[in-house]
């Protein structure tokens, strides 16, 4: 008999019965603490799900707005041109339109407007259209011999590229 008692006492032994019994005690005394620590998870999941969808709708804020101001300033880049003409021919020195070009070109720097493409620079396709190619001595690459229209980027977003006549190394 003592060896029956010596293997109840050490866990081995036990009937099915006694072993459910004892598991439904473990589960009843940690049951609480388990629940606690779902309803913990859970809560946490919920609050890093919340910051995520928080910053998914600010970065998403973000894009609409640059994308609204691209748009104005598309819209706008005609009458820019215009102006810009203007001022190249002198026809604006003296008069009030003047000042309009002044805080025209104050505002969209204001929001990220950037005109591109200068006599000189280096031709680079993704940024530059080129209109007329100028075969010509002494070139060893492709450079802006003139700039017919301005290009313009609202930060990283090209809005049209400048529209330029290019010099080219001459083949031979």
């Amino acid at each position: 008999m003592s060896d029956d008692n010596t293997q109840d006492e050490a866990g081995q032994g036990e009937s099915p019965d006694q072993l459910d019994q004892e598991l439904a005690d473990l589960v009843e005394e940690t049951g609480p603490i388990s629940k606690e620590a779902e309803l913990l998870a859970d809560l946490q999941r919920m609050q890093a799900e919340f910051v995520n969808y928080k910053n998914r709708v600010e970065r998403d804020r973000d894009v609409a707005r640059n994308l609204a101001i691209a748009e104005v300033f598309r819209a706008l880049l005609p009458a820019l041109d215009d102006l810009s003409r203007a001022e190249a021919h002198g026809d604006l020195e003296g008069t009030p339109f003047a000042a309009v070009v002044t805080k025209l070109r104050a505002s969209g720097e204001k929001f990220g407007l950037k005109a591109f493409g200068a006599e000189g620079d280096k031709f680079n396709p993704e940024l530059h259209n080129a209109l007329v190619q100028n075969p010509t001595e002494g070139v060893t690459e492709t450079v802006i011999a003139a700039v017919i229209e301005s290009g313009y980027m609202v930060g990283d977003r090209l809005l049209r590229p400048a529209m330029v006549a290019v010099n080219i190394p001459l083949e031979g």
